[in-house]
């Protein structure tokens, strides 16, 4: 077994019907882009009654048809927000925890020492998060899980991953191992996973291989670590835009 194979996206997503949410962070093949994608999937009808949406900077789940939202608590929530050199990603609102925190000038893990996983029981959906630090023309990032350390919900285990960046690589990190029912949890490391150069062809890549049935949405961000422009797309299974 190689432990430091790094899978391309053809490879890795398809295996797996269900993976949740799910965030990957890394660096491009030609080390001029710090690169962070987010997706969500579902299965419920509230699940999938959802778009991305950019507003102030900040990116957001919304739903689709307003009419049809059963309970919002956990499905709508900013997803991606910037706090000066950082940039957060993650599957709910803790996001805004992590952001609060980093005006603190607490470390991503201390900031979500107040959350734990979702109240969905019995799935008990972890929490997963990046954060992306930028400097000098370069970055590092960070990844955390909150999930359940059992069946039942008794406790919260948490798991923090540091990386530095590295060209062509990425991590993947999500909710579910697969499908099920209960949702069996994330377990061990963030998979590695490759990285193009091309925003538009790894966007495009990553949701052909996603579940037709089950993926939602795709946000994809290109920044450039020499300047720090950045470009993006976002890609809705109920309406596309750019």
């Amino acid at each position: 077994m190689d432990i430091y194979k790094i899978h391309t996206v053809q490879e890795l997503i398809p295996t797996n019907t269900y993976w949740g949410r799910g965030i990957i962070t890394g660096t491009s093949a030609d080390d001029n882009w710090a690169v962070n994608a987010y997706f969500i999937m579902g299965r419920s009808a509230n699940s999938r009654n959802r778009i991305f949406e950019k507003r102030d900077g900040i990116l957001y789940t919304a739903p689709y048809d307003p009419s049809k939202v059963q309970d919002p608590s956990l499905i709508i929530y900013p997803a991606l927000r910037e706090y000066k050199n950082c940039l957060i990603v993650t599957n709910g609102d803790h996001t805004n925890t992590v952001y609060n925190g980093l005006k603190k000038r607490l470390s991503l893990q201390t900031s979500l020492e107040e959350r734990t996983f979702e109240p969905d029981a019995p799935n008990f959906t972890p929490r997963i998060s990046s954060l992306c630090r930028f400097e000098d023309g370069s970055f590092r990032y960070e990844m955390s899980i909150l999930k359940s350390i059992d069946s039942t919900g008794s406790g919260c285990a948490r798991y923090a991953f540091s990386y530095p960046s590295k060209p062509g690589l990425g991590h993947f990190i999500h909710t579910y191992l697969q499908d099920g029912d209960p949702i069996p949890s994330f377990n061990g490391e963030p998979e590695r996973i490759a990285i193009p150069n091309s925003m538009e062809e790894f966007a495009d890549t990553l949701w052909q291989a996603l579940n037709p049935d089950n993926k939602i949405s795709l946000y994809v961000r290109y920044t450039q670590l020499s300047t720090g422009e950045m470009t993006e797309t976002i890609i809705n299974k109920n309406r596309s835009e750019v």
